[in-house]
């Protein structure tokens, strides 16, 4: 008995016979959530149809529980796996409760007639999503937003031990994003289901993944778990990020830096400088920023958006070196922001050089960033 739960094997998928990817190895227990990610076009949706028997596989094959799944019929595939795809499914004349009845339909008699079970497990189900009240609503009706709630529905309402999602947030709004994946990772956590799905949201995959799989080119780039994954070498190589940069820190993209000389320079600290420097950023005004230590939540916003950071070394005094080369850009800028820096002994020195720039008369007080208007 292998010891992951779903796993690929010598897996290629493409179309018409021609591979799109190859060498694809996934390994993954039960209960986990795995998360594809990469670019547009990559092949996220390929592979995803390919292990749920929607296409064909070119070479290889995917395993439930060392099961063959191009071995299963579709009726022993479906009591194991559910599927909720991008593709618009046709609902006329369709209740909401119609579709996410359909789920029940491996479990029935063949004229497909529900028991009284069935209908609660609808209900359930539905419920479950904070769907209920769209019960007797025309599905081809309710929004995009609320089609992917039924549709989830529906994946839930089939009890599978393994749900596949291709890009299941894509017309929700941010309340229910969240909704959702906090009922895939409670499903996944508390009912032992696998969860494979894709996402655009990186921010969102590297919070709910246990392991993510970077699709781009002919191969798999990387597969691992989110700490793995989650670097600014790797997230900037999978979605080729050229004008920009990733943000390891907040699991988000910045945009890119301003150029040319800087005239002006932010003194910061704890975070106060974060809005200034985005706010920059939006005026395309170059500058520099310092003092920071290299632990500082500044400083991780700063390395990315200021043309050149002035960083000490966490826990450690200021030196000389640091000091006198902040110094001495400062003095070449035509305006020192300040936002509130808690001044103790191991950064005193930041004191000298906010009373440098106040005695110069380049210190604007408080982040106040509209100072700069015409810079």
């Amino acid at each position: 008995m292998n010891e992951y739960y779903f796993r690929t094997e010598d897996l290629a998928v493409g179309y018409n016979g021609q591979t799109l990817i190859h060498d694809i190895a996934i390994s993954i227990k039960a209960g986990e959530i795995l998360t594809l990610i990469g670019p547009n076009g990559s092949g996220k949706s390929t592979i995803l149809k390919s292990i749920t028997k929607h296409l064909s596989t070119i070479r290889g094959d995917s395993f439930i529980a060392d099961a063959s799944v191009s071995a299963m019929s579709y009726k022993e595939l479906s009591r194991k796996l559910a599927v909720v795809l991008t593709e618009r499914i046709r609902g006329e004349l369709l209740t909401c409760y119609d579709v996410v009845a359909t789920g029940r339909y491996p479990y029935t008699s063949t004229l497909g007639l529900l028991s009284k079970e069935d209908r609660e497990k609808v209900y359930r189900a539905m419920e479950r999503v904070h769907a209920r009240e769209l019960a007797e609503k025309d599905f081809a009706a309710i929004s995009d937003g609320q089609r992917q709630r039924i549709l989830l529905a529906r994946a839930i309402c089939q009890e599978p031990e393994i749900i596949v999602l291709d890009e299941p947030t894509s017309f929700l709004d941010i309340r229910h994003k969240l909704e959702l994946l906090s009922i895939l990772r409670s499903m996944a956590k508390e009912k032992g289901i696998t969860v494979i799905m894709s996402l655009h949201e990186i921010d969102l995959a590297q919070k709910i993944s246990d392991k993510i799989l970077c699709v781009r080119g002919e191969t798999i780039e990387h597969f691992g778990t989110p700490d793995e994954i989650f670097c600014e070498e790797i997230i900037n190589g999978l979605y080729g990020i050229e004008n920009g940069s990733y943000n390891i820190t907040f699991g988000s993209v910045e945009l890119p830096r301003p150029k040319g000389t800087p005239k002006t320079f932010v003194i910061s600290g704890c975070g106060s400088g974060i809005d200034v420097f985005r706010r920059l950023q939006k005026e395309d005004i170059p500058f520099y920023a310092g003092i920071l230590y290299e632990n500082d939540v500044d400083y991780q916003v700063a390395r990315h958006l200021a043309s050149e950071v002035f960083a000490e070394e966490p826990f450690a005094p200021i030196s000389d070196a640091v000091y006198e080369k902040a110094l001495a850009a400062m003095k070449q800028c035509e305006n020192v922001i300040l936002a509130k820096v808690p001044i103790r002994e191991q950064n005193r020195r930041i004191k000298d050089l906010i009373d440098t720039a106040r005695s110069i008369g380049l210190l604007k007080e408080g982040g106040d960033t509209e100072l700069l208007s015409g810079v």
